[in-house]
C-alpha cells in the first residue's frame, strides 16, 4: 500500500468517523482507497466536493455518491432529551470523539462544537432519547465543515482511541492480577477435600492467564 497516498486521502476526508463508508474510521477508508479496494464515492459527509478532492488525489474519474452509503445532507448534531436519559453510558461508548459527557445513572449531554454528526449514538440509546437536529443553514458536505474542524475531529478520535485502549489494558491487568491471586490462594489451600477439584480450578485459571498474556502480546 502507498502510505503517502493514504495519508493524503485521509487528510481529504472529513474525519466524522461515521463508518457510513463501510469502514471503521476515515483512516481505514483512506487505506482501502489507496489499495484500490474501495471507491471514492462512499463518503456522504464529504459529499460531491469530497469526491472531487479524492478524484484529484487518486486520478480516478469523478463519480456520483453511492446511495448505498447514504446521501449528502446538511450537517446535523446529536441532541439528548435529558428528561428521558437514564444514564446508561452506551451513547458515550459509541461516540468516536468523546463529545458526550455524563456518568452512570446521571444525565448526559452533548458538547455541540465537538459533535461530528456521525449518528452512531442514536442506535446505541436503549430509550430512543437521542435525535439528530440540523444546524442552521443549508450547506452540505465540505461547505458545512471546515478543514480545521476535520483536523480537530481527527485528533479527538485518536485521543479517544488511545484512552479506551489504555482503559482496556488496565482492566485486563486488574483481571489478570485477580486471577493470579486466586491461583495463589488455591495453591496455598491445604484443607481442600477434593484435590481433583483444586487441579481443575488451577487449570481454568492458568488458561485464563495465558489468554490474557497472549492478548497483551498481540497488542504490543
Amino acid at each position: 500500500m502507498n502510505e503517502a497516498l493514504a495519508d493524503r486521502i485521509n487528510a481529504a476526508l472529513p474525519q466524522t468517523q461515521c463508518t457510513r463508508c463501510g469502514y471503521p474510521d476515515c483512516r481505514s477508508y483512506a487505506e482501502a482507497i489507496a489499495r484500490e479496494e474501495a471507491g471514492i464515492g462512499q463518503c456522504p459527509p464529504g459529499g460531491a466536493e469530497g469526491i472531487r478532492r479524492l478524484a484529484l488525489l487518486t486520478g480516478k474519474a469523478i463519480v456520483p455518491l453511492d446511495p448505498a452509503h447514504g446521501q449528502e445532507s446538511a450537517r446535523r448534531m446529536a441532541v439528548i432529551d435529558e428528561t428521558w436519559c437514564i444514564g446508561c453510558t452506551l451513547c458515550i461508548k459509541a461516540c468516536p470523539v468523546d463529545c458526550i459527557v455524563g456518568a452512570s445513572k446521571r444525565m448526559h449531554t452533548v458538547i455541540e462544537d465537538w459533535c461530528t454528526g456521525c449518528e452512531l449514538c442514536v442506535p446505541a440509546c436503549p430509550v430512543d432519547c437521542i435525535s439528530m437536529e440540523a444546524l442552521d443553514g443549508h450547506a452540505t458536505g465540505w461547505a458545512a465543515w471546515s478543514p480545521e474542524q476535520a483536523e480537530a475531529s481527527r485528533q479527538r478520535y485518536h485521543q479517544t482511541q488511545e484512552r479506551r485502549a489504555a482503559e482496556q489494558r488496565a482492566q485486563e491487568a486488574r483481571l489478570a492480577a485477580k486471577a493470579a491471586a486466586k491461583l495463589a490462594d488455591l495453591s496455598a489451600a491445604s484443607t481442600l477435600s477434593d484435590p481433583q477439584a483444586l487441579e481443575r480450578k488451577r487449570t481454568v485459571i492458568e488458561a485464563a492467564l495465558a489468554r490474557a498474556r497472549a492478548r497483551q502480546s498481540a497488542k504490543s
